[in-house]
């Protein structure tokens, strides 16, 4: 319920006149399809009309706002999923390089989560294996880990490394890669703890793996075949952990007495953006994974893998934070999309 309702409206009402404007030029060209700034202006809007009808809920039915509300929240709601009346074209060059970025951009709080819990599994598992050296056993899944580091860098630098099979083995990759992408973000179902948890385990293996090669004096060996990929992947993780929070933040619903259906119905396109960039940039990782990673010096000098994998984390962060960016839209938020 709204303690100061006049001030409530005075903050808001801008933002409603917009939305009841930009119906109403649509409801006057009902052929005409939405443009990527319409249809990104109208969800907008839409939310925080939603958003704000749940604040006003305690109003009884006769109130006039409320009745106004809920009548400018069935428009929006009718324009944004009628698809046999109205539908925009999917251009994928667009949704990746605009909508993709921004979206990431408005929820860039639920990527620091995800990346905080990422970094406190790994700080767990590089302390797990400093303190007991047989936790390797347990903490490690895969069986190429579990060896000397020095005894594994010596026979891949002794190793020929065959082109032959790498298609596969990149396609191997990407399932592999987002199968758990997609399993961190179902998991937010459960309240956002499965996500939570999925994010903390990646984080322990990928610090007790760290802690291994970097105590063996193998740093330089594990940056060259880490950060080609690793600069594409591991983010990628961490968008579909981001993810995985947005959604047990929904289902929770703190503060929101929006209703779970239309909580999750206004989330849902996000998500699909989410995961769908990061199956994009999982293809990149395991083409760069197959045909980089695996070359090792002096095939490939360590230098120039790691000046590869430095330039694409640059590139990745610089197109996750700059692209899409257009005045007057309101993917520029940083917040939860409030």
């Amino acid at each position: 319920m709204i303690v100061d309702l006049e001030q409530f409206v005075a903050k808001n009402s801008s933002f409603w006149d917009e939305l009841a404007a930009l119906l109403a030029r649509i409801e006057q060209n009902p052929d005409k399809p939405f443009t990527l700034a319409e249809a990104e202006k109208l969800h907008y809007l839409y939310q925080r009309a939603v958003s704000g009808l749940g604040r006003i809920s305690g109003l009884p039915p006769s109130n006039e706002l409320r009745r106004y509300l809920e009548a400018l929240v069935a428009r929006a709601h009718v324009e944004l999923h009628d698809a046999r009346r109205r539908g925009t074209p999917f251009r994928p060059l667009a949704w990746f390089f605009g909508v993709f970025p921004r979206t990431f951009r408005r929820h860039f709080r639920a990527f620091l989560i995800a990346s905080l819990v990422t970094l406190l599994g790994a700080l767990f598992g590089g302390f797990a294996l400093a303190v007991d050296d047989t936790a390797k056993d347990t903490l490690l899944p895969f069986s190429h880990l579990l060896g000397d580091p020095k005894e594994r860098v010596l026979a891949e630098e002794a190793g020929d490394v065959q082109d032959e099979g790498r298609g596969t083995f990149a396609s191997f990759l990407f399932q592999n890669n987002l199968s758990v992408s997609i399993r961190t973000l179902a998991f937010g179902l459960f309240w956002g703890i499965g996500s939570v948890l999925l994010l903390f385990y990646n984080g322990v293996i990928l610090g007790a793996v760290c802690f291994d090669y970097v105590r063996a004096g193998e740093g330089v060996f594990l940056a060259g075949w880490l950060l080609p990929h690793g600069a594409t992947e591991i983010p990628s993780i961490l968008i579909a952990g981001q993810a995985g929070i947005l959604l047990g933040r929904a289902i929770i619903g703190w503060a929101d007495e929006t209703p779970l259906v239309e909580r999750l119905r206004s989330l849902a396109p996000d998500l699909v953006t989410l995961i769908g960039g990061v199956g994009v940039l999982l293809v990149c990782a395991a083409l760069v994974e197959s045909f980089l990673s695996q070359h090792h010096a002096p095939v490939l000098p360590y230098a120039a893998k790691i000046a590869f994998g430095v330039v694409e984390l640059i590139a990745l962060g610089a197109f996750l934070g700059m692209s899409g960016r257009q005045r007057g839209l309101p993917g520029r938020r940083w917040g939860y999309g409030k």
